[in-house]
């Protein structure tokens, strides 16, 4: 079977096209992984969710995805972080690099096919510096080595900017050493003290940007098909890595750039200097896994997306009721025989699921056509004696197979969905400053004043929780309750009724 490959936008030609494959049913594809000295924060979220929706989608097509996500474990704030808490440099970033992993597995972004380390690639980062030097790319100054942008005729393709009007692409002040004031190190002399590798230059370690020059080189080959990362990278990281490649190999770097928007707050970039910054755990530790991964999801990726407690109870809420859903349904087919699904139904959804991914990755689109499913699914559950009807049972079951399929590639509602509910309640408790045991009293006393047929009571109960966001459902296994953190019906999904004879 021949694959077409999603229309892409590519930052370097400013143009969306079909995603260029060096061989047809593969894709390569390189992100740039994090600087490990400290949590990583949700704006790395954000890339790494995006990429693995990518990754599971072209997977979900039949594509052979081979997926590099590196780890930054040298740098100079590494070194300087290290120095501040008397630890090891190595065994800092490593503890980084474990924290990292574990935040997120807890967003369900799988690993890579690949995870290379700097501190593993040492010899191919000298061998292409050393090709550089060689073919007159770059030149050593005092156990430094750096890149002379003016031997590249195209330096700036990327980012659009002029070489006279750069600024250096360095983490240190300009270095008068330099021919250039845009030349920037790719290797660097060690200062005293600190850890360093031998060289033909003399002890060191890497600069920023050589390093995933050469890892992606070492993995992926010396030209690759897609190349990702945030949008803060494009100048000089990206920039820098298409001049030294393309210098080295002598050949195109990558087929496709892809840059995901930034993640802001109040109309500004998220950072730690404006205090408006957030780590992964910061944010876990008041919203359910999901409601982060569905919210970093709702924008499309080329856009900024808007951090807010607001955004992140609905997106909670939105998760809340897939699940509610998902319940439903595993327990009609407990009632009755699952049929088999409504061809036409699936067949309309699957394409129109295909149509808004394949158009540059439009997750705007996908989670639409995920509202519309749970609000059509919920439409024909609403009434019991609809719902078992022949033609009905099939479209539920059509439904049922297309929200399992999506849900594996947006990475969400993977979990049984009793137990997903319980622990989404218990969040959206805390999130509303309620106490579980408190609403199991109110719920037992309801029970028990329904019991008695004392309605008024048992209406009162249900105001004062109510009061306190919470609705209380009876269904046919018993009562259940929730913690609604925004007012009103959210796609579709009714309050509860009052108690009534």
């Amino acid at each position: 079977m021949t694959l077409t490959p999603p229309a892409v936008y590519d930052s370097l030609s400013g143009a969306k096209r079909p995603m260029p494959l060096l061989h047809p049913g593969r894709v390569g594809l390189y992100v740039c992984g994090v600087t490990v000295y400290d949590y990583a924060h949700i704006g790395h979220a954000r890339v790494y969710v995006f990429f693995d929706l990518v990754v599971r989608y072209l997977r979900s097509r039949g594509y052979d995805v081979t997926y590099v996500r590196n780890h930054t474990d040298i740098d100079d704030k590494i070194i300087a972080r290290a120095a501040e808490v008397g630890e090891e440099p190595l065994a800092l970033a490593a503890r980084f690099i474990d924290a990292l992993q574990e935040d997120l597995a807890s967003l369900a972004v799988g690993p890579p096919s690949v995870e290379p380390r700097v501190s593993t690639h040492i010899g191919e980062i000298v061998g292409m510096v050393e090709r550089l030097i060689a073919r007159g790319h770059a030149y050593p100054v005092d156990g430094d080595v750096y890149f002379e942008v003016a031997t590249f005729e195209e330096y700036g393709k990327l980012s659009g900017q002029r070489l006279e009007e750069m600024r250096a692409g360095e983490r240190v002040a300009v270095d008068e050493r330099k021919r250039h004031p845009s030349d920037f190190a790719l290797w660097k002399a060690a200062k005293p003290g600190e850890q360093s590798w031998d060289s033909p230059w003399g002890p060191g370690r890497p600069g920023w940007h050589i390093e995933c020059s050469a890892m992606s080189a070492t993995h992926l080959g010396p030209s690759f098909d897609v190349h990702g990362g945030g949008k803060d990278l494009t100048f000089p990281h990206h920039e820098n890595e298409i001049a030294q490649s393309e210098c080295a190999h002598g050949q195109t770097y990558v087929g496709t750039w892809m840059h995901v928007g930034l993640v802001q707050v109040d109309g500004e970039k998220m950072s730690k200097s404006l205090g408006n910054f957030w780590t992964i755990r910061d944010v876990l530790a008041r919203w359910h896994p999901e409601s982060l991964r569905l919210f970093l999801l709702s924008a499309h990726y080329r856009k900024p997306v808007s951090y807010s407690a607001h955004n992140l109870d609905l997106a909670q809420e939105r998760v809340s009721y897939a699940y509610r859903t998902l319940a439903a349904l595993r327990g009609l087919w407990r009632d009755v025989e699952r049929p088999a699904p409504a061809h036409g139904a699936l067949r309309a959804r699957r394409e129109a699921w295909e149509a808004g991914l394949d158009d540059d990755f439009n997750t705007p689109v996908a989670l639409a056509l995920l509202s519309d499913s749970l609000r059509r699914a919920n439409e024909l559950l609403a009434t019991k004696k609809l719902s078992r009807r022949p033609d009905v049972l099939a479209e539920l079951a059509a439904l049922d197979v297309f929200l399992h399929e999506i849900a594996a590639v947006l990475g969400v509602l993977g979990g049984e969905p009793e137990s997903a509910l319980e622990a989404l309640r218990l969040s959206s408790a805390a999130r509303r400053g309620v106490e579980p045991a408190w609403v199991e009293e109110q719920v037992a006393a309801r029970r028990a004043a329904r019991d008695a047929r004392d309605w008024a009571e048992a209406d009162a109960i249900r105001q004062r929780l109510a009061a306190h966001g919470v609705d209380v459902m009876d269904t046919p296994e018993g009562t259940t309750w929730l913690v609604r953190l925004i007012e009103g019906e959210l796609d579709g999904d009714e309050a509860a009724d009052a108690d009534s004879p």
